[in-house]
């Protein structure tokens, strides 16, 4: 193995030598593409096999045993090979390009495969989306290592891997290119454009050779778009708009409330499939992914979802059906939570877009009972889909491009733009952060669309710290303090109590002409030129936190204590903005260092 990366290196080395900065990044994103591509693939084949394997169990409840099989499984390997727990998602990708300079660990590139694949491929009723990125991500950052790239295109190589994920899970390379942009650089120059977009094609083409048509997520639009509908999508981008909202609420609640049971990890993964049991056992579409539910109701065909049900299969009544489809959009996020918070692995990516297309349907069929109009049921359920996706995930662009590429065509494009920018915008005035970013968005440990806190995110306070400055017992004399200031070259020292605790500052500029009075005993105490500083920073503090206290003071030295109110050092507001000067260099357009 060492053999191999040593050769791998010396070539790499060769072939860095004869091409230009841009084209070395294309050719390692090209890399993190096939990877990305091949693993997206794979899973995707894995849990393709899984769900046809138990659909062909000839006793058909006993498919609904499962969900609490792959918990359990989950579990079980969590616990044996992972420590216990990992960090999951979206959330994990974004937190390691802000805090850990785009470092993932290697386990990353398999853990969300092999987890992801025995909780949805049994009936987890969660999506592979997630994983997918995760992964993707893991792959991106690990090349770009071995690649020895910079922080700056480790991140690019991280969203390369994204890109190509989503790509191929859903044969639509826009849509992965967008969502790398949309969802996880929120700052990028056109030139990152291009790996981003080659990884994408790469991840696609794996998809188009290997993956059979039945595999993938694609429609066909029986009716095109009408203008006089589009009273009807801004009503349906109002209502997605709530039940994004409704979603998000009601699966982290349920996340929670699980997953703080208090019990053993085997026993809630065994309650929370027994849970899915019933659930699935009324509502079949919420057993797995959901896609092939998805596709029924997108092709008016929702007749074989209800069917399935042993509590719907004999009723075929209008409102019978819309009862159903109303029941599934309220509890495909409790299941989702459920899967979540008792052990299992997944997202909300594909449950999202699950949950649109039965309120879609819901909606349109709705309309249509009233004998107001009639308006296609395929259509609005498509935009629907795109509606909640966007308002779940907050990628309006990404839903968008995605509903439009699987329906091979841009035919329902406006509808699409009007509702998901209803949606998005509803949400957004609600919760300005999405339910997987933001308890790390309000800690200031992710990035942002704010540029000026993610740059300071990425400063560590720690480098910040000067600690070069003397701290001086307040008992000391101005004898002392003036031996001090002859040695140093500072113009503001610390002071600290009989515990060692910080007491002050004094600063030159209060206290030169005092020292320098001929009739100031030498013995007087220094105690009376102590002053509180007008903020302290403590080590924990973010720097976003930091600066504020900089600018609420209009301070240019600040000191820093740690939690005991031990003296650690100052940070000076002009070193800050010397590295915030320097990051702002080093965003520089990939082709200026070609």
């Amino acid at each position: 193995m060492q053999f191999i990366k040593h050769l791998y290196q010396a070539f790499t080395e060769r072939l860095r030598s004869r091409l230009n900065k841009a084209q070395y990044v294309i050719y390692v994103a090209s890399l993190v593409g096939l990877a990305s591509g091949l693993v997206s693939v794979l899973l995707k084949k894995l849990v393709h096999y899984l769900q046809q394997w138990i659909e062909e169990i000839p006793a058909p409840p006993v498919y609904l045993i499962f969900p609490a099989i792959g918990l359990l499984l989950t579990v079980f390997l969590t616990h044996r090979f992972f420590y216990g727990s990992f960090e999951r998602g979206i959330a994990m990708v974004l937190k390691a390009i802000a805090q850990k300079s785009s470092f993932i660990p290697r386990s990353h590139t398999y853990l969300h495969v092999i987890t992801s694949a025995i909780t949805v491929g049994v009936g987890g009723s969660v999506g592979l989306e997630s994983p997918i990125v995760a992964t993707g991500s893991a792959i991106g950052s690990n090349i770009g290592r071995i690649n020895v790239l910079s922080y700056r295109d480790r991140s690019l190589m991280i969203a390369c891997g994204a890109a190509a994920g989503i790509a191929a899970v859903f044969n639509a390379p826009i849509a992965g290119v967008i969502f790398a942009i949309e969802v996880l650089m929120v700052e990028t120059g056109v030139s990152y454009f291009i790996p981003l977009i080659i990884s994408a094609v790469i991840g696609a083409l794996c998809s188009k050779i290997i993956l059979e048509e039945s595999i993938l997520f694609n429609f066909v639009l029986k009716q095109s778009f009408n203008y006089k509908f589009v009273p009807y999508y801004v009503l349906l981008g109002v209502i997605s708009g709530f039940t994004a909202l409704y979603y998000a609420r009601s699966f982290k609640r349920t996340e929670k409330r699980i997953h703080g049971w208090k019990m053993n990890s085997y026993l809630k993964a065994l309650c929370g499939g027994l849970m899915l049991l019933i659930l699935c056992y009324t509502l079949p579409p919420l057993f797995g992914e959901g896609y092939v539910s998805i596709k029924q109701v997108a092709t008016g065909e929702i007749a074989r979802t209800t069917n399935r049900s042993y509590l719907f299969r004999y009723v075929g009544e209008n409102w019978t059906i819309l009862i159903f489809a109303i029941s599934v959009v309220f509890l495909k996020p409790v299941a989702a939570g459920i899967t979540i918070g008792a052990g299992g692995n997944g997202g909300n990516f594909a449950p999202s877009l699950f949950v649109g297309s039965f309120l879609g349907f819901s909606f349109s069929r709705l309309i249509n009972s009233s004998k107001l109009t009639q308006i296609p049921e395929g259509n609005f359920s498509l935009a629907a889909m795109a509606g909640v996706l966007s308002g779940v995930m907050y990628c309006p662009l990404t839903a968008i491009f995605l509903i439009a590429e699987i329906t091979n065509g841009y035919e329902l494009f406006i509808p699409l733009m009007i509702v998901s920018s209803i949606s998005y915008s509803i949400v957004k005035h609600f919760e300005p952060y999405s339910m997987e970013t933001k308890h790390l968005a309000l800690k200031g440990e992710i990035f942002t669309h704010k540029k000026e806190q993610n740059i300071l995110s990425t400063i560590s306070l720690q480098e910040m710290v000067d600690d070069s400055y003397s701290s001086i017992s307040i008992n000391s004399t101005i004898a002392d303090l003036t031996i001090s200031i002859s040695e140093s070259n500072k113009n503001v020292f610390a002071i600290h109590d009989d515990q060692n605790c910080f007491a002050g500052i004094v600063e030159l500029n209060d206290v030169k002409k005092l020292i320098l009075r001929k009739d100031l005993p030498e013995h007087a105490s220094i105690a009376q030129l102590v002053k509180q500083p007008p903020e302290v920073i403590y080590y924990k503090d973010t720097m976003t936190k930091a600066m504020q206290k900089f600018d609420d003071t209009h301070s240019w030295h600040l000191p820093v204590l740690d939690p005991q109110n031990k003296f650690l050092g100052f940070i000076s507001k002009s070193k800050l903005f010397n590295r915030y000067r320097q990051i702002l260099a080093e965003n520089s357009d990939l082709y200026e260092e070609a």
